[in-house]
C-alpha cells in the first residue's frame, strides 16, 4: 500500500528530531523502512505511532489486540476495561461527531454493551499517580535527591529516554503509569475485595497510544508473575469493535463507569490527557502538602498550551518551585541537553512523547480536513486544541478538582497501601528502567 509519500519520514524528523525512517534502496525497489531495512524492533523506534497518524494509505498500522480481547471473553475470563481521559474527547470522530466532543456516556454504554465485566475510568489510576509522584518530588526536593525529576507517563518518551539518554534514567520518577498502577490495584486489592483470582481476571486498557502496547509488555509491569495489563486497544481499536458489533453509538444513553471501591476520580486526573497536564495535577497536590491549604487558583495556564516547551515558577510553601514542560522529542531534547550540561534550573519537568500530550497521541482517530473550521487551519494544531479543550471543560465541571480528596484512593491507602511511596507502593506502583543499545547486532 506504501506509495512512498514521505510523510511518515517527515513526521519523525519534525515532532522527535529523529529519523528512525527512510528510503531504503533504490528505483523500483525502494522502500520506507528503518534504517539497514531492519525491523522496528530492532531499530531505536519510540513506538509512538507518529508515522501510523500520517500515513495516507494504511500501509503502516498499530498490531491489533483485537484477538486477544476476543480469546479472553471465550475463555471466560473476568474481563474488565479502563479508559484513558484522552479517548472520550476523541471516539466521537469516528462516528462523524464535531471534533472535541466529550462522548463519555456513550463510550461506557457502548462496552457495556461490547461484554466488558466493569467498566473503569483511567483517571483512578491517574489519581493515584499524581499521590505517588508528589510525594516522589517533595521527598527528593527536601532529601537532595536527584533532581530535575521528570515524569514517566509517556511509554514513548521512556522508550527514548532509554535509547538516547541513558545516562539521566535517574531523573525519571519511578512511578509506573497511570493504567499500569490501575492495572496493578486490580489484580490485588480490588480481586480481593471482591473473590476474584488474579489468574482469571483480564485487563484492557483503551488508550490513545500505541507505545502502551510495548509498555504493557515490560517485565517490570508484573505483579506476582501477572502482567499489571493484559491487552491494550487505541481508539482506533475500540471504534473497529464497536463498528463491528454493529452498535449504534450516536444513539446510545450516557452512561456512568462502574464506582465500586476504585472508581472515583477528580478533574486532575482528567487533564493528564493534555500536555501540562499531569505538571498541573501534580502541582496542585505538591502545594496542598507543602502549604496545607488548597491553590486559591487551580487552573495553573503557564503550564497549558500547545507550545512545544513551557516553563513558569511557582512559590510553594515559601519555596519557589521551577518547572517545565515539554511535548514531542525534539522540544524534550532541549531540556534534556541542559540536564546533561548541568545547567538545568528546575525542579520537575513533564514529558509527553506526542506533540501536545495524549490527545496526538498515535492510536487516535485519523485527522479529518473536513472537520476544520477554516481551510487554512493547521490539521494538527486544530485537532489537539480542540480535544484538550474538551478535557478541561470536563475538569472544571468537576466538584474535586485534586487527586489528594479523592475519597477512594484515600481509602485505598487506609486499608491497603499504607500511606504514598511506602514499601507497599513501591512493590506495586513503581518500575525502573534501564539503558538500551539502539541498534542490537
Amino acid at each position: 500500500k506504501c506509495v512512498l509519500c514521505g510523510r511518515c519520514i517527515e513526521r519523525c524528523k519534525n515532532a522527535h528530531g529523529l529519523s528512525v525512517l527512510g528510503f531504503e534502496k533504490r528505483g523500483f525497489k525502494t522502500i520506507v523502512a528503518p534504517a539497514q531495512n531492519r525491523s522496528f524492533a530492532d531499530s531505536p523506534c519510540i513506538l509512538c505511532g507518529q508515522c501510523v497518524s500520517v500515513c495516507p494509505t494504511g500501509a503502516l498500522m498499530e498490531v491489533s489486540e483485537i484477538d486477544k480481547v476476543d480469546e479472553a471473553f471465550k475463555q471466560g475470563k473476568y474481563v474488565v476495561v479502563q479508559t484513558a481521559p484522552a479517548v472520550r474527547a476523541a471516539l466521537g470522530e469516528e462516528f462523524d461527531m464535531p471534533i472535541g466532543t466529550l462522548v463519555t456516556g456513550k463510550m461506557v454504554a457502548a462496552l457495556r454493551r461490547l461484554g466488558f465485566k466493569k467498566v473503569f475510568d483511567t483517571n483512578f489510576g491517574a489519581d493515584l499517580t499524581i499521590m505517588e509522584e508528589a510525594t516522589e518530588l517533595l521527598t527528593r526536593v527536601k532529601e537532595g535527591g536527584t533532581l530535575p525529576m521528570i515524569t514517566s507517563c509517556s511509554p514513548g518518551w521512556i522508550n527514548y529516554a532509554e535509547y538516547y539518554y541513558g545516562d539521566l534514567l535517574g531523573h525519571l520518577s519511578s512511578c509506573k503509569s497511570p493504567h499500569e498502577m490501575f492495572g496493578a490495584i486490580l489484580k490485588t486489592y480490588y480481586a480481593e475485595q471482591n473473590g476474584i483470582k488474579p489468574e482469571d481476571m483480564f485487563v484492557v486498557s483503551v488508550m490513545p497510544c500505541t507505545a502502551k502496547k510495548f509498555e504493557k509488555e515490560r517485565k517490570q509491569l508484573m505483579v506476582n508473575g501477572l502482567k499489571d495489563v493484559d491487552a491494550v486497544l487505541t481508539t482506533r481499536e475500540l471504534a473497529k469493535l464497536i463498528k463491528r458489533a454493529g452498535i449504534r453509538f450516536t444513539r446510545l444513553p450516557d452512561e456512568q463507569f462502574d464506582n465500586d471501591i476504585v472508581g472515583e476520580y477528580t478533574g486532575a486526573g482528567v487533564i493528564f490527557g493534555a500536555t501540562g497536564g499531569v505538571m498541573e495535577a501534580a502541582l496542585r497536590t505538591a502545594a496542598y502538602v507543602l502549604e496545607g491549604k488548597e491553590l486559591k487558583h487551580v487552573e495553573l495556564q503557564d503550564v497549558r498550551g500547545m507550545q512545544g516547551i513551557k516553563e513558569a515558577t511557582y512559590n510553594l510553601g515559601g519555596m519557589d518551585v521551577k518547572v517545565a514542560v515539554a511535548s514531542g522529542m525534539k522540544n524534550a531534547k532541549v531540556l534534556l541537553d541542559q540536564i546533561r550540561e548541568g545547567k538545568s534550573p528546575y525542579h520537575f519537568i513533564e514529558i509527553m512523547g506526542c506533540p501536545g500530550g495524549c490527545v496526538a497521541g498515535g492510536g487516535q482517530p485519523f485527522v479529518k480536513p473536513c472537520f476544520l473550521p477554516n481551510e487554512d487551519d493547521d490539521i494538527l494544531d486544530t485537532f489537539r486544541d480542540k480535544r484538550a479543550t474538551a478535557l478541561y471543560k470536563e475538569d472544571e465541571s468537576k466538584e474535586i478538582r485534586v487527586s489528594h480528596r479523592n475519597e477512594q484512593v484515600k481509602k485505598l491507602y487506609a486499608e491497603f497501601l499504607g500511606e504514598p511511596n511506602s514499601h507497599l507502593s513501591h512493590e506495586l506502583l513503581h518500575t525502573s528502567y534501564a539503558a538500551r543499545t539502539r541498534f542490537p547486532d
